[in-house]
């Protein structure tokens, strides 16, 4: 490690900037976000910098020759596309004791700038010696996706609390665990999602933050989590660092294998779903086993596919927490509907022709048959059915029995966003033929004119493609 990362304070001093150009006013569009006061020398004489009022009151143009001028009580030098002039103002800096960053020069630089991450009282900064400011860029754009959006406004909130809390624990170590349980616990959860003032409240309650820090028992909670349908890059920020944060996770049998790789390696792994005609654990075991494990302290990810709360019985789960007094939070996933519609380039909307989308679930013939097809049989509404493949001819019925057009467009989509997708395109009336052409689930139906948008072919065979083409010939 040439370069030790060091954060500067810029209101000790003003900086001085050299240069010309774009890089010029890149430099000081970097310098003035973050507070600086900044005194410019535009050697190219142009003063256009680009900048808004707002941070006039921060910046001096200054018109004096740099490598002349008074750099008392100047805390850094910055050049940036200064040529010859930044490598003497180098030499001249460094006989001063002065911090100096030569823009894409290491030899004439004693500091550098590194790629930052801003989450206002959280600042990452990600250095490559100066070797790669890309790879610096791309290790950046990383961090920025894992770190929750209001990381800073935590550390903010421990701050207005620090002093207070530190001159009632004496022993450092535990203080230490004293914010570790805040951070890490229901409190800091409440703070990251938004609900400030509920994690004060809890704060303030704290009696004794010896006794809360020295508690044996940690405190537990639930995450529900939608996995999404199938692509693990189609998992949330948030859902993904829930995997890590888990100490257990309960996982549908839906739930793709390269979405379970993202989960901590040490984490436990429960499987509790059950696919068709397989024999399942139950919703109230389930239940039981989740809340159980939260009450022992673990932090328990309730893994399902798609949205939680779309017929993923999340519901249910949230009363059984909420009756049960422990700590949850709910992070949606995009549901299967969602998924297949984007795979597959069907647009569930279309203006003048498809106004209105109806989400139902047919598991199995009996549950097509309670469904008022009645209110389905509108042209320009598009009906998205969850686990349709077994009540297919049930699903056909119904809307026929209703008036739907047997013309009516249909794909059969499954495994959605998975390499082995497969879609089958045609008509109501050919819906039971289209299920037996994808070769297995799980499968969205989606029902309805906008289908005909589809670009289905990319995920079908060369056998679904004649088949198609011949029906169509017919």
């Amino acid at each position: 490690m040439r370069f030790l990362p060091v954060f500067l304070d810029l209101k000790a001093g003003p900086v001085v900037l050299i240069g010309a150009g774009e890089l010029l006013r890149a430099k000081l569009r970097v310098l003035a976000a973050a507070g600086a006061r900044i005194r410019v020398h535009a050697i190219d004489g142009n003063q256009d910098l680009g900048l808004g009022s707002e941070d006039a009151a921060r910046i001096e143009i200054a018109a004096a020759d740099p490598l002349t001028a008074d750099l008392s009580g100047i805390i850094a030098v910055v050049c940036a596309g200064a040529g010859d002039v930044g490598v003497a103002m180098s030499v001249r800096a460094k006989a001063l004791g002065l911090p100096v960053n030569v823009m894409d020069d290491l030899e004439h630089s004693s500091f550098i700038f590194p790629a930052i991450v801003d989450r206002g009282d959280v600042v990452v900064a990600v250095g490559t010696g100066g070797t790669s400011p890309v790879v610096a860029r791309r290790v950046r754009e990383k961090i920025e996706a894992l770190l929750p959006a209001r990381i800073g406004e935590l550390a903010e909130f421990i701050g207005g609390f620090r002093k207070s809390i530190n001159e009632r624990i004496a022993e450092f170590p535990l203080r230490r665990r004293f914010w570790e349980r805040v951070i890490d616990g229901p409190i800091g959860a409440a703070v990251l999602v938004g609900r400030k003032g509920e994690a004060e409240a809890a704060l303030k309650t704290i009696s004794d933050p010896s006794a809360f820090a020295r508690a044996d028992k940690p405190e537990g909670s639930v995450a529900l989590v939608g996995a999404g349908p199938g692509d693990p890059d189609l998992l949330t920020i948030k859902a993904l660092r829930a995997l890590q944060d888990a100490d257990i996770v309960f996982h549908d049998e839906l739930v793709s294998p390269e979405i379970l790789d993202r989960i901590r390696r040490d984490t436990s792994r429960v499987p509790v779903g059950r696919r068709v005609g397989k024999p399942g654990i139950g919703q109230d075991a389930i239940n039981k086993r989740m809340i159980e494990a939260a009450q022992s302290g673990q932090r328990v990810v309730r893994l399902k596919g798609g949205d939680p709360f779309v017929f993923g019985r999340g519901g249910e789960e949230v009363e059984a927490l909420r009756a049960a007094g422990v700590a949850y939070s709910i992070i949606p996933g995009i549901t299967a509907g969602l998924g297949g519609a984007a795979d597959f380039e069907v647009p569930l909307t279309y203006r003048h022709e498809a106004t209105r989308i109806t989400f139902l679930t047919a598991h199995k013939a009996r549950d097509a048959e309670v469904v008022d097809w009645s209110t389905l049989t509108d042209a320009r509404m598009t009906v998205v059915v969850y686990m349709g493949m077994t009540a297919a001819p049930a699903v056909r019925a119904g809307l026929l029995a209703a008036g739907r057009s047997p013309e009516t467009p249909v794909g059969v989509f499954a495994r959605v966003t998975r390499p082995d997708a497969q879609g089958a395109i045609g008509t109501l009336r050919d819906l039971p033929e289209l299920v037996r052409r994808t070769n297995g689930g799980p499968a969205i139906l989606i029902i309805g004119d906008v289908v005909r948008h589809a670009g289905p072919h990319r995920r079908q065979t060369p056998k679904q493609i004649i088949s198609d083409l011949l029906d169509a010939a017919e």
